[in-house]
């Protein structure tokens, strides 16, 4: 089951966001405010589930592994992984 959660968030990350925002205290725990999870959810939704993922399990530690997965994050956001629009022509 997590790894099917995973999937969708990767293909459907402002899906998976809304699910755990209003089922599940993930981004309550993660965040002290709204502003950080609404601008995550129009600008990088991968990126901020991403982050939940690193405050939720690894404890907000931010070693070589969350790190590169962060990196990760950012880079499928702006599409430099996995073809862009370049690709598309």
């Amino acid at each position: 089951m997590p790894i099917l959660l995973l999937l969708l968030g990767v293909f459907f990350p402002r899906i998976v966001i809304v699910f755990l925002f209003f089922f599940t205290g993930w981004f309550r725990d993660a965040f002290d405010g709204y502003l950080l999870p609404i601008l995550g959810f129009l600008f990088l939704p991968i990126t901020l589930l991403w982050y939940g993922i690193v405050q939720y399990f690894y404890g907000g530690d931010w070693t070589m592994i969350p790190t590169i997965g962060m990196v990760v994050a950012v880079l499928l956001d702006l599409g430099l992984i996995g073809g862009g629009a370049r690709s598309r022509r």
